[in-house]
C-alpha cells in the first residue's frame, strides 16, 4: 500500500472519529429528551437517566392540554411564516438594485445598511411606538413589527451578484416589467438562497420568546415559546411532561430543516460569493458557465 493510500485512509479515519464525536455531542441531548418524554414521573424519579420503563405517550396528550398548543401552533406558524416571507420579498426588492448598481452611491447605500445591523434592538423604543399607535398586544401589529426585518438583505446582494446582468437586458428588451421580472426570474434563480433564509428566519421567528413577552399580554395571542415558558411554573417538577411539550414545540422546527436541508449548502455557499464591489458584474467565466 502506497504512502499516499496510507495518509488519506488516515486522514480519513480522523475526520470520521471527529464526525462521530461531534454527532454524539449534539445527539446525545436529544435522545436524552425524547427518553425523558415517553417516562412516567415515577419512572424519571426512579431513574432519571435510563430507558423509560413503562413506556408511555400520555406526556404528550397532557403537554398539549396544559399548553394549549392547539392556539399557541396557529400563532406561531403565523408569526413565522408571514414575517419570514414579507422580509424575503422585501430583501430581494431591496437587494436586487442595490447589487446591481441602479442607484446612485451603492456603494454607501450598502455600508449604511451594513452599519445598521450592528446596532442593538431597542426593545423599550419599540414597546413606546407599538402602545402609541396601537399595535400593542394586537396579532396584526406584532405582524408588522416582525415583518420589517433587513436581515435577508445582506444575504441576497452577494447572492443577486452571481447573476449575471445580460439577463436584466434581455428581460428589458422583452419589455418585462420591473415586479413581473423579480418575480418570475430572479425569484426562481435565488431558490436555495431563499430557501436558506428562509430556514433562518423561520427558526428564529419560532424560537422569539423575549418580543411575545413583552408585546402580547394576551394569552390567546401567545406563540408556543410563551406556552412552553409557562410549564416553569406550576408543572415545573413535571420534568417527563416538560420533556414531551419541549419535543412538540421543536418538531416544526426539525421538520422545516429535513424538507430544506438540501438547499441549505447551496445557498450558503452562493451567498459567500460575489465578494467584488457591489454594482459590478460578475466574472465573464461566470457569465459563460451561467449560460
Amino acid at each position: 500500500m502506497s504512502l499516499r493510500i496510507r495518509s488519506a485512509l488516515r486522514t480519513g479515519g480522523l475526520h470520521l472519529v471527529c464526525l462521530l464525536i461531534s454527532a454524539g455531542l449534539f445527539a446525545l441531548p436529544l435522545i436524552y429528551l425524547a427518553l425523558q418524554a415517553f417516562k412516567t414521573y415515577t419512572g424519571f424519579l426512579q431513574d432519571p437517566t435510563g430507558i423509560p420503563h413503562p413506556w408511555t405517550a400520555s406526556n404528550f396528550s397532557q403537554a398539549w392540554s396544559q399548553g394549549d398548543f392547539s392556539t399557541e401552533m396557529v400563532n406561531s406558524l403565523l408569526y413565522a411564516v408571514v414575517p419570514d416571507i414579507a422580509t424575503l420579498i422585501l430583501g430581494v426588492f431591496l437587494a436586487f438594485p442595490i447589487s446591481r448598481g441602479y442607484f446612485r452611491r451603492s456603494n454607501a447605500l450598502y455600508a449604511f445598511f451594513v452599519f445598521s445591523g450592528f446596532l442593538p434592538a431597542g426593545l423599550i423604543p419599540l414597546f413606546i411606538e407599538a402602545q402609541k399607535l396601537g399595535t400593542y398586544n394586537n396579532r396584526f401589529g406584532y405582524l408588522v413589527m416582525t415583518s420589517l426585518a433587513g436581515a435577508g438583505f445582506f444575504f441576497f446582494v452577494g447572492y443577486i451578484k452571481t447573476i449575471p446582468t445580460e439577463i436584466d437586458e434581455a428581460a428589458a428588451l422583452d419589455g418585462c416589467g420591473y415586479v413581473r421580472f423579480i418575480f418570475t426570474i430572479i425569484i426562481p434563480q435565488m431558490k436555495p438562497a431563499l430557501a436558506t433564509f428562509g430556514v433562518f428566519g423561520f427558526v428564529a421567528s419560532w424560537n422569539n420568546l423575549i418580543l411575545p413577552l413583552v408585546m402580547l399580554s394576551d394569552p390567546g395571542l401567545w406563540p408556543v415559546t410563551r406556552g412552553l415558558f409557562s410549564f416553569f411554573g406550576q408543572y415545573s417538577s413535571q420534568w417527563p411532561m416538560v420533556a414531551a411539550a419541549t419535543a412538540i414545540v421543536a418538531a416544526p422546527i426539525v421538520v422545516v430543516f429535513v424538507v430544506l436541508q438540501r438547499y441549505l449548502v447551496e445557498g450558503v455557499a452562493g451567498g459567500a460569493t460575489g465578494t467584488q464591489g457591489v454594482g459590478q458584474a460578475p466574472p465573464v467565466a461566470a457569465v459563460a458557465d451561467a449560460e
